[in-house]
């Protein structure tokens, strides 16, 4: 099996942190949707309110840290040199990122352990649950052509 291009998990895990920052700011705070723990504790009280904040903010410091740790990995990369890097490389790369997030959050947190919908208040959630996971399949499809188009040179 061929190596790695040095910059595919960096950028993969840059791209998991971002997807995570577009799912928390878009769904979460701007929509007011799937707030991290509204499954197990609705948001009908203010202190359920406030527990569901909590969470989201550990999420997203759990987003900032994928980010963070992907971009060092970068750095460290360009430090060695003699590699080539261009957007569709990256930004390839990142798309698989997001879509693996995607993928993981949406199986895990909506499927296995059921802690949030995507969309409770939609009269199908499950169909906003599956669009999600197609979404992130989507986007590693996407990602991954992108990145592999990109002429070696």
């Amino acid at each position: 099996m061929a190596r790695p291009a040095p910059i595919t998990v960096p950028s993969i895990v840059v791209g998991a942190g971002i997807g995570g920052f577009i799912d928390g700011i878009v769904a979460h705070q701007l929509f007011q949707w799937h707030g991290m723990l509204t499954q197990l504790y609705p948001n009908t009280t203010m202190d359920n309110m406030q527990l569901n904040m909590f969470a989201d903010g550990l999420f997203h410091v759990a987003a900032l840290a994928l980010v963070l740790v992907g971009l060092f990995m970068l750095w460290a990369r360009a430090g060695r040199g003699g590699w080539r890097w261009t957007w569709r490389s990256l930004s390839g790369w990142m798309l698989v990122g997001w879509g693996l997030f995607n993928l993981i959050e949406g199986s895990v947190n909506h499927h296995l352990l059921q802690l949030h919908r995507v969309n409770p208040e939609a009269a199908y959630p499950l169909a906003w649950d599956l669009g999600f996971l197609v979404l992130g399949a989507l986007l590693v499809v996407g990602g991954t052509l992108l990145a592999r188009s990109d002429s070696p040179q």
